[in-house]
């Protein structure tokens, strides 16, 4: 069974460029019908919280990600330990005791002479005696993975044949001096332990499949087909973090976006389909070839959010707002009627509750074309309004003043709501009422 998985640090909220793995992940687990792990890579005690980790939970299920498993690094230290044995046993990790001013001089040397600046694995040269002399200084190893100079190579599920020259790259640490690991060997021994099929990812980490397809093998672990998508930016090419807290899914969620529309533009951009306005995941996941995503940076561009949004909010129907326009203080037995009308003006749902102001009042009528208004008075009809009313009124004021298009409608609508823009006042008329609508025509806030 296809497994794969998304693992993000709970050291902040996500943003929309972590939307994109996690949804290509769960939509690829969708499509094969597969699994997908949400694994917490927390092992970053310092800057890790349970705080962005329930975080990270609960904007997953706002897109619309359920996962079928669930997993915290820091809850496996012991297996980590025991790989970390293994490689040692066979060579492959080795103690280093350079400090960090002493390793940033040796590659400020080695770039003046021209050299690549690759760690030069002098560690390897020390005889025990020295490793015992170094540690008597108060000094704790580092550990690094020695690689085998070779060009690993795969067939990656985006890019086709892939490739990185081991032999070009310094040996990685793995172990940091204080004994915490850093992101590389969990990773790969977590992916092994809890069976990983498919690895989805950044192409950031490109250069880190070369090193942890070595580590799989030193292990002996079934190595995981990789895939390396492009990276989302900002309309402005800017490079996603989570410094940009607009773009956080927590910020795009509080905004009012829609989570359809926050899927479909994070996965569908930079992809062989036109973004449109995809309402469910099955559909999204048949429409998502990963060898057919563009090798391009994909820009994430808010205003084009806003297109895919309002697309959205005008196709709802009320039995997906009813809760929403609840919550927004807008009456039951009023709400479907107001909905169906105002509905086509929305670009997000919130903005329902400035149309509700306008229907409930207070307005502020602004008066122009006195003779279209003093018409509009006289000939306003009795209740109960439906929605023929709007038609029969208008045809009347016309008839007496002779008046039609924008010179009929413009001074109507600026009486009835104070703006120059808004819902069809067909709709509306009924939901404002006479008693409102007859104390607006004559200049009274209402």
């Amino acid at each position: 069974m296809t497994i794969v998985r998304f693992a993000p640090s709970p050291t902040g909220y996500l943003h929309i460029g972590n939307a994109r793995p996690a949804l290509l992940n769960a939509l690829f687990a969708r499509r094969t019908g597969g699994r997908f792990l949400l694994r917490l890579d927390d092992t970053d005690a310092e800057r890790s919280t349970e705080a962005f980790a329930e975080a990270i939970r609960e904007d997953l299920v706002w897109l619309g990600i359920e996962p079928d498993l669930f997993a915290r690094q820091s809850d496996r230290k012991a297996q980590h330990d025991a790989a970390a044995d293994r490689l040692r046993a066979a060579g492959r990790l080795y103690p280093c005791y350079e400090t960090q001013d002493e390793l940033e001089r040796r590659r400020r040397r080695q770039l003046g002479r021209g050299q690549p600046p690759i760690y030069d694995r002098a560690a390897l040269k020390l005889t025990a005696e020295e490793r015992a002399a170094l540690e008597a200084e108060g000094r704790r190893p580092h550990w690094r993975f020695l690689l085998e100079a070779r060009t690993v190579t795969w067939d990656d599920l985006v890019r086709g044949p892939a490739h990185v020259d081991c032999a070009s790259l310094s040996d990685p640490v793995l172990i940091r001096a204080d004994g915490t690991y850093l992101y590389t060997l969990p990773s790969v021994v977590d992916d092994a332990d809890l069976g990983i099929t498919h690895v989805i990812r950044g192409e950031d980490h490109v250069t880190n499949t070369g090193v942890q397809v070595q580590i799989f093998e030193a292990l002996g672990a079934p190595v995981p087909v990789f895939g390396h998508h492009n990276l989302l930016t900002t309309a402005e090419g800017e490079g996603l973090s989570k410094r940009l807290g607009h773009l956080s899914l927590r910020g795009l969620r509080e905004a009012g976006y829609e989570p359809a529309a926050v899927r479909s533009l994070a996965v569908l951009t930079g992809s062989a389909e036109a973004v449109r306005a995809v309402p469910d995941l099955d559909t999204l996941a048949g429409l998502i070839d990963l060898a057919e995503i563009s090798r391009a940076p994909a820009r994430f561009d808010t205003a084009e959010l806003d297109g895919l949004n309002a697309r959205l909010v005008h196709a709802m129907p009320y039995t997906e707002a009813a809760d929403r326009l609840a919550e927004l203080g807008i009456p039951a037995d009023r709400a479907e009627a107001f909905w169906l009308a105002v509905r086509a003006n929305l670009t997000r749902v919130a903005e329902a509750a400035d149309w509700w102001r306008v229907v409930a009042g207070p307005v502020e009528p602004v008066l122009t074309e006195p003779a279209v208004i003093a018409a509009a008075l006289e000939t306003l009809p009795p209740e109960p309004f439906g929605p023929e009313t709007w038609k029969a009124w208008t045809s009347e004021i016309r008839m007496r003043t002779g008046a039609k298009g924008r010179g009929l409608f413009m001074p109507l609508r600026l009486a009835l709501t104070g703006l120059e823009h808004g819902p069809d006042l067909a709709g509306l008329l009924p939901l404002i009422g006479r008693d409102r609508a007859a104390k607006r025509i004559a200049g009274e806030a209402a």
